[in-house]
């Protein structure tokens, strides 16, 4: 769990656990995010990101632990939390018939709050136009149209599943510029993504989930310090030394051979490099990985990712009725009444 104090923290998860049946989606979670924060919460596809959200969202009841927002719990007080929070599902689907002009207007009327000069001046940053049908709009246009809805009723809590998909990369910079002046003003930003790079470049902490499990939780820049050293060693074989027989117990070796060792250094480099001073090396590179590297780490070996994505698969079928996506995150998990003809 992070160090911020529960009084202070906008979403609280405590020890979170949701099972389907002997398969787990999400295990002892526990997580801590303050008012005005950006929050990245970073897994592979099927760790159990889309579980913890719907968990959050009152779409799904925890098997046990507890989650609020604002103070409230999830699943009891799903509906009044809902005035409040602004999502886009991962799996957005909106009704053919809906131009952007009429979503605004038609949510705006569920919330009991005028949300269209919000909304088109939005609309206007993130270049859509309004007029256009979902059933002609890109792939792009309706995420756009999402997250607009999502965002033109000023929220106190964003919970955003991934919402840079299909974005190009100048409508992502400027999705990440609404967000960071949104957050200025004391916004709470969840934002869910497997792509370290757009987390990197907006969140000031980030979770790491890995098979339902949260791995880690710092700031990216904790984590660099506490990431172990990649090393690279090669021996001077010419010299008719070769490589020691055995290597120092705080060096991981991934690859040994006459001529070379490669892998992690736990702790201090000194002790390595008082043990590389007594032998005979022709090249050595003792450095930190990268982001990228460091957070490829926590994903290896991740073989049971599949069983994990499945059930998520099955909560989305389980879910269908929730009334598509965005609809379903305001409407108090009740589908629409009387909708259109071609609804999907």
């Amino acid at each position: 769990m992070t160090q911020t104090s529960a009084a202070n923290s906008t979403i609280q998860i405590k020890s979170l656990t949701r099972r389907y049946g002997a398969r787990r989606g999400i295990e002892d979670v526990c997580l801590s995010i303050p008012a005005g924060s950006l929050y990245g919460f970073l897994g592979p596809n099927g760790a159990g990101k889309t579980t913890t959200i719907r968990v959050l969202l009152g779409f799904l009841r925890a098997t046990s632990g507890s989650a609020t927002i604002m103070g409230l719990d999830a699943w009891r007080d799903s509906a009044r939390i809902k005035v409040d929070v602004g999502a886009i599902p991962g799996d957005l689907r909106l009704w053919n018939w809906l131009t952007g002009n009429l979503a605004l207007r038609l949510f705006g009327q569920i919330r009991g709050v005028d949300i269209r000069a919000r909304g088109r001046a939005l609309a206007e940053e993130l270049e859509l136009d309004l007029r256009v049908k979902v059933r002609a709009m890109s792939r792009g246009m309706r995420q756009k149209l999402g997250l607009i809805l999502a965002l033109a009723h000023d929220p106190k809590v964003l919970i955003l599943d991934e919402p840079t998909t299909a974005l190009d990369p100048l409508m992502q910079d400027r999705l990440r510029a609404i967000l960071r002046r949104m957050a200025h003003a004391g916004t709470t930003v969840f934002f869910s993504s497997h792509t370290l790079s757009e987390v990197e470049d907006l969140c000031e902490r980030v979770a790491i989930v890995r098979k339902g499990l949260i791995v880690a939780d710092s700031t990216l820049t904790e984590l660099r310090a506490t990431a172990r050293h990649d090393v690279d060693i090669v021996w001077d074989v010419a010299s008719g030394d070769g490589a020691p027989e055995r290597a120092p117990e705080y060096l991981r070796l991934s690859r040994q051979s006459a001529d070379r060792w490669i892998g992690t250094l736990d702790g201090d480099v000194n002790p390595l490099l008082a043990f590389l001073a007594a032998k005979r090396v022709a090249d050595v590179r003792i450095a930190k990985p990268d982001l990228e590297t460091l957070f490829r780490r926590y994903y290896d070996n991740d073989d049971t990712s599949e069983g994990v994505e499945s059930v998520e698969r099955v909560e989305r079928v389980e879910n269908d009725s929730l009334g598509d996506g965005v609809a379903g995150s305001m409407l108090r998990e009740k589908p629409v009444q009387g909708s259109a003809p071609n609804g999907r």
